[in-house]
């Protein structure tokens, strides 16, 4: 049986743990099977600590600014450190799961990157805060692609996109209650505080998800040799359409960092002047992508891939336009569009990614992976920078940019489907 037809991974020397009279389709985890639930809940809890420890900063930026006497760019690395780190890490890391298991690398992973956030209150200076940052997105390189690997092979080809849905979905509640948390916080005892609090919250996330994640039943170790790595990644690199995912992936996410990076900023300048533990409710909208990346399997089923992207697109550009107005209620629609089309965009494309690579599909997770959190750093750094330039309109200028790219590159795929159908054999 090929690793097509069972989801696994290339291998070298592996045994099949699936026993021979059960077919591999029948003792995958589907809803309401065996293991369905606990996996959908450790994934989920998974998810949650990796948003909640990746963006605990952003919604502090303020504070850190002040505290640091730094601009919003400088402050805004602390962000990008810890999406550069784990872009950096992703593909290694994806790689030491093929060898040694997507639970192992998971668990190591949260483990270590829980006690940098335990450390992150404790830094005395804007520069060992970024450090700290960049180490703990590095860690974090072991969950995303790991888990979409795990999803790939251990969940129905049917179930897929709603099983990621759901680790997203984790992501957007770990990113919103995050954001929440720190920001009620900070407003009564300060930012190192407040980060501290989603470190203790992250241990728990990471207890429970060691608890619940079932045994894998269809992972085969493979190679960590350099050439069979990088023969891998050249042929991920080389297929039309998995480009396509992994820019349409940076696209959205350079939209979503550049916003949710500099909301907090805008928020609490005039006209708005808000305090800042209700500019860090402002980030319950991640509800919003809860509920959109949960309900993209659904969205694909009616539209398609192509059509799910163009709403996905479209949704964001709307609220980016809203987002301009001087009006408080229109500012929250706006992110509120902005929050659903970036989610429902983002699970539509990563899960395309692990249909789409037959073998390999922890790299193919990593590059994606890789390429988004770029998006995430380039969108932190380069939408703070606007924001300094040219303010809120800046800011939404280059999301309006990004959000373009994502239209075209789809278009592009649409295209490319169409000259495939009516080609002569």
């Amino acid at each position: 049986m090929t690793p097509a037809s069972t989801g696994a991974s290339t291998s070298v020397g592996a045994v099949a743990t699936v026993p021979p009279s059960q077919p591999v389709s029948e003792s995958r985890m589907s809803p309401g099977g065996p293991g369905y639930r606990r996996m959908s809940l450790a994934l989920f809890l998974a998810g949650v600590a990796t948003f909640a420890l990746l963006y605990s900063t952003q919604a502090l930026l303020p504070l850190i600014s002040a505290d640091f006497a730094v601009s919003a760019g400088d402050a805004s690395w602390t962000v990008a450190a810890a999406t550069g780190g784990l872009a950096v890490f992703v593909l290694p890391m994806s790689a030491l799961s093929e060898r040694y298991g997507r639970r192992t690398v998971m668990t190591a992973s949260l483990a270590v990157a829980v006690t940098v956030g335990l450390l992150v209150p404790f830094a005395p200076s804007l520069g060992w805060l970024v450090a700290l940052r960049a180490l703990q997105g590095a860690a974090l390189a072991g969950l995303p692609a790991s888990a979409t690997a795990y999803l790939a092979e251990e969940v129905t080809p049917r179930a897929l996109v709603t099983a990621i849905g759901l680790f997203v979905a984790g992501n957007s509640v770990g990113g919103m209650s995050g954001r929440v948390i720190t920001g009620w916080v900070a407003q009564e005892w300060g930012w190192r505080v407040a980060v501290g609090v989603i470190g203790v919250v992250a241990v728990a996330c990471a207890v429970a998800f060691r608890l619940l994640l079932p045994a894998p039943k269809h992972f085969r170790p493979g190679s960590l040799r350099p050439r069979v790595l990088a023969r891998t990644v050249r042929n991920h690199l080389a297929d039309p359409l998995l480009r396509r995912l992994y820019a349409i992936g940076a696209l959205f996410m350079t939209v979503f960092g550049g916003v949710y990076t500099v909301i907090g900023y805008r928020l609490t300048e005039a006209p708005f002047s808000l305090p800042q533990g209700v500019v860090g409710s402002i980030f319950l909208v991640y509800l919003v992508g809860t509920v959109s990346a949960s309900a993209a399997g659904r969205l694909v089923g009616r539209l398609g891939r192509r059509g799910a992207l163009y709403a996905g697109g479209g949704t964001t550009a709307v609220g980016l336009l809203l987002s301009l107005a001087g009006s408080l209620p229109l500012v929250l629609l706006g992110l509120v569009l902005i929050t659903a089309g970036f989610f429902a965009g983002h699970a539509v494309a990563s899960s395309a990614v692990g249909k789409t690579a037959t073998v390999g599909r922890a790299q193919a997770s990593a590059l994606y992976q890789s390429a988004y959190y770029v998006g995430s750093s380039v969108g932190s750094t380069v939408g703070a920078l606007a924001f300094h330039a040219g303010g809120w309109g800046g800011t939404v200028a280059v999301g309006l940019v990004a959000v373009a790219g994502v239209a075209a590159i789809t278009l592009a795929g649409t295209r490319a489907a169409r000259a495939a159908v009516v080609r002569p054999a």
